[in-house]
């Protein structure tokens, strides 16, 4: 395993990404205080920098939508992807600038209605806008049909995303570098209903009646709101090389 930091005499640059302000700042002192150069700005900006901290969920979400390829640090962003707290988070970036660390991948989920695209780290989720109510879903995987069912909604969780909402809706805890996807009903109307694990190539994603609104969510964030039989397509997206100090959530 090689350093994340460059080969160079120079003090390596590293990218710190984030909305949460006083955290990113502390971030930037502690990568000041490594003898590194804080580069902050958007995800599009930070792609020369020898590595990146994400500092919380959303901003792994974006540099997976900007194909960010340089190495990332998960700060405060969850146990899925190997995360940092952030009180831990100085002492982690002096382990990355110094020393070989473990690297894994964490593959996002392309995501697609009609021409717009979205990327999700976690987990997509479609469900009736309005509180208590139901519709009717179908999903479909490689080209078959899985399920069509009643429910609130459906969540389809990478395998970052079963260690969050979707394993609190029933889904099982997947292996990090697995190429599948979770799919569980959200307040299904039948008690028995099944929850599916599918392989991420081809899952389709669609609402079969027009009983109210139902909104796409992605990453817990409201993307786009779904008409009846519009598909929602999900295949591989962006893929990102995930660093874990000894400071990270541990696998499992």
């Amino acid at each position: 395993m090689e350093s994340a930091a460059r080969d160079s005499d120079e003090p390596p640059t590293v990218g710190v990404v984030g909305t949460q302000e006083e955290t990113v700042e502390r971030i930037r002192t502690a990568v000041s205080e490594a003898n590194a150069v804080p580069l902050a700005g958007d995800p599009a900006s930070v792609g020369d920098a020898a590595f990146v901290v994400a500092v919380g969920e959303r901003a792994l979400g974006d540099l997976a939508s900007a194909a960010v390829d340089v190495p990332v640090l998960p700060v405060a962003a969850g146990a899925g992807v190997r995360s940092v707290a952030a009180d831990a988070a100085t002492t982690a970036i002096r382990a990355v600038i110094e020393d070989d660390v473990a690297r894994t991948t964490r593959r996002a989920l392309a995501v697609r209605v009609g021409d717009e695209r979205h990327d999700a780290v976690f987990d997509v989720t479609l469900v009736t806008t309005e509180p208590a109510r139901i519709s009717e879903y179908r999903v479909a995987a490689d080209g078959e049909e899985v399920s069509q069912f009643r429910a609130d909604g459906v969540v389809v969780a990478t395998p970052a995303g079963t260690r969050g909402y979707a394993r609190a809706a029933g889904a099982p805890v997947v292996a990090g570098a697995t190429g599948v996807a979770t799919v569980v009903p959200i307040g299904p109307f039948a008690i028995d209903t099944d929850h599916w694990v599918v392989p991420q190539e081809d899952v389709v994603l669609s609402v079969e009646r027009d009983e109210g609104s139902v909104s796409l969510l992605v990453d817990d964030r409201p993307a786009s709101t779904v008409d009846p039989a519009v598909p929602v397509r999900l295949s591989p997206g962006h893929e990102l090389e995930i660093l874990c100090p000894p400071q990270s959530e541990p696998p499992w």
